[in-house]
């Protein structure tokens, strides 16, 4: 841990005393070009699919969800436009609003399976906001997935995965990654299957004692649901992060994300703070830099155009809203950022907890077959006849090799048979 020469202190393992400050890490994973574009092209996905699932209800004549519907539409799902003013024109200190978009992943993830517990959602409202959440996992399925693995090999492991070997892996585990947070709600339906018939007791007077004489049991079945829930509201980040850094499988996904929030709650917390603080850091520069890239572009252009034309552009449509769509790619980008720093910084935490817990080594991560044999094996070493070592040539016994000892005379006379 602590290096000494003669009694002086040459150097400090920090990382050994204080596993945590590998969070700070998270950032720079955060920014790459790669998990930008997953993020962003997510965030699009999730949008487009909410929409159309909205189109599908828009027709009923529930008026709560049709208000439900509607916000879906214009916020709730942070649309294009939405997401775009998330980034101002120009650089400044960001407004309350603004700073507390470093909650916006956990946020859109979260949204639709904690809309479902609404007293007031309607039957129709539930289904509603289930296909919008199954939607959501399916897609962060795989963008989360892809980013988590990615990053906990980076952080273990010090690799960078291509494309292929990342879109290999998630696509061979997603099912795992899309099963992990349904297990805990489908054991919270299988829980209040008994209290909903015990429900239908209270609809008349005369037979609301009995649901009174075995209300304990309700009871009970509700400890347990909220013990389900509030383990899978703090640890479903950590179940990607478990299935991408142990190659493992939803169960023991779900075995040590619910191990880790209940066995270290407190650090948890530390951990997630810390986290958020030096999120919101991030994205104050990441916003400030995507909105100096408009402001140079629309002020460049000013001197040619000028600054009325400018203006017109930004707001009028026609040739303009092209010109508005590619500043928008730029803002969504930086927007993404909230999503890939979400990520990254769950796997972070995933590997501090792990090493509270499981005293698992910072650098353990499970690669698969491709990434295992991608490095170079050392070449062994042998003795000669004088017992030096040596290198012992490795070639296969079937590789045609030239015969070095023959003299010119020889090869000349099997040249000429």
């Amino acid at each position: 841990m602590i290096e000494q020469d003669n009694g002086r202190i040459t150097s400090v393992a920090w990382m050994e005393i204080c596993p945590w400050l590998i969070i700070f890490r998270a950032f720079r994973l955060a920014i790459r070009a790669r998990f930008l574009i997953i993020s962003a092209a997510a965030i699009l996905a999730t949008v487009v699919g909410w929409q159309i699932i909205g189109m599908v209800f828009s027709g009923t004549d529930d008026e709560h969800l049709k208000t439900q519907i509607e916000m879906v539409a214009a916020e709730g799902s942070y649309p294009w436009k939405s997401l775009t003013a998330m980034v101002p024109d120009s650089p400044g200190y960001p407004d309350a609003e603004q700073s507390n978009n470093i909650t916006i992943a956990w946020t859109q993830l979260s949204t639709p399976f904690l809309r479902i517990f609404s007293l007031q959602a309607s039957m129709s409202e539930v289904a509603f906001w289930l296909l919008c959440g199954l939607w959501t996992l399916a897609i962060w399925s795989f963008a989360g997935g892809a980013i988590t693995r990615t990053s906990a090999v980076q952080l273990a492991a010090d690799e960078k995965l291509g494309w292929t070997s990342m879109s290999k892996y998630v696509l061979a585990r997603w099912r795992s990654y899309f099963a992990a947070p349904l297990f805990p709600m489908l054991g919270v339906v299988l829980v209040t299957i008994p209290t909903l018939i015990l429900g239908f007791f209270l609809r008349s007077d005369a037979t609301t004692w009995i649901a009174g004489l075995l209300w304990i049991l309700p009871l009970a079945g509700g400890l347990l649901s909220a013990i389900l829930l509030l383990g899978l509201l703090f640890g479903w980040p950590l179940m990607w992060a478990t299935i991408s850094s142990e190659g493992t499988d939803s169960f023991d996904a779900l075995s040590r994300s619910y191990a880790y929030v209940f066995q270290r709650p407190l650090q948890y917390l530390f951990y997630a703070i810390v986290a958020a603080v030096l999120g919101a850091l991030g994205w104050f520069l990441v916003m400030n830099f995507a909105a100096g890239v408009v402001h140079i572009t629309y002020w460049s252009a000013s001197w040619g155009a000028g600054n009325e034309a400018v203006q017109d552009v930004m707001t009028a449509g026609g040739g303009a809203s092209v010109l508005r769509f590619w500043t928008g790619c730029v803002k969504i980008l930086a927007v993404g950022y909230l999503f890939s720093y979400f990520w990254t910084a769950a796997t972070t935490i995933y590997f501090v907890l792990r090493h509270g817990v499981d005293a698992t080594e910072m650098d353990e991560v499970f690669l698969d077959g491709e990434a295992a044999d991608s490095g170079f094996d050392l070449p062994q070493i042998g003795t000669d006849e004088q017992g030096a070592p040596v290198v012992e040539d490795t070639k296969p016994e079937d590789t045609p090799t030239k015969d070095v000892d023959a003299s010119p005379v020889e090869n000349s006379e099997s040249e000429d048979k």
